[in-house]
């Protein structure tokens, strides 16, 4: 699970559409990556959903967490020292300065989308205009996936890398759990209730794939 590298790496989920699971990703990610590495989540959305999501933590989520919108203070974030992994969530607009910002400084970028059409198509528009110039590593994660529904996941990979676009081999499946976990405001790997065990091995899952990427 150990990352192979003494520097930070800083981890953007983006996606030019809103309504994506965005901010459910790098919180779940950021408490999932926080289980085995010193985490910080940089919250760059000016509507400020991970900060008000952890904000009604009682006994936190096992990383720290920090409110930026500053385009020249995002620039800075690989000078972060005392953190293994900054997860950055941001704003759900294509033109937002921060997530210009953003995209040239990462390490890698995850792209989380729903598998339906019009998110695709999306999804297809934030490659091509953001990701594609600035040459960072990048794959799609596709989320809300309904779990009696695989197959639609699995067109939907197979259309991504029909396009050349790197896929997550592990997609989110969509549970009560996650909205519920949110309401309590803890992460999915605190969560207890029901399908908590699923809901939570995707995002292990997730996170071992992008870890095999940063060692290759």
């Amino acid at each position: 699970m150990g990352i192979m590298s003494d520097a930070v790496k800083v981890v953007g989920i983006l996606n030019g559409k809103g309504g994506v699971g965005k901010t459910t990703t790098a919180i779940n990610l950021a408490a999932t990556l926080a289980e085995t590495h010193a985490v910080l989540l940089v919250d760059t959305d000016p509507q400020g959903s991970a900060s008000w999501w952890t904000g009604r933590s009682e006994n936190g989520m096992g990383f720290d967490i920090s409110q930026e919108t500053n385009p020249q203070h995002l620039q800075r974030l690989k000078a972060i020292k005392q953190y293994e992994v900054v997860v950055v969530d941001t704003p759900p607009y294509l033109n937002a300065e921060s997530l210009g910002a953003i995209a040239p400084v990462a390490d890698y970028l995850l792209l989380p989308t729903p598998p339906a059409p019009m998110d695709l198509t999306a999804l297809i528009e934030t490659v091509r205009t953001l990701v594609k110039p600035t040459d960072v590593a990048y794959r799609v994660l596709l989320t809300r996936v309904d779990p009696r529904s695989a197959g639609v996941a699995v067109e939907a990979q197979d259309t991504l890398r029909s396009l050349n676009i790197p896929v997550c081999q592990t997609y989110v499946r969509s549970y009560k759990a996650h909205e519920q976990a949110a309401l309590q405001g803890v992460a999915i790997t605190q969560w207890r209730g029901r399908n908590a065990k699923a809901a939570q091995s995707d995002y292990r899952s997730v996170a071992d794939e992008l870890q095999q990427d940063w060692r290759h």
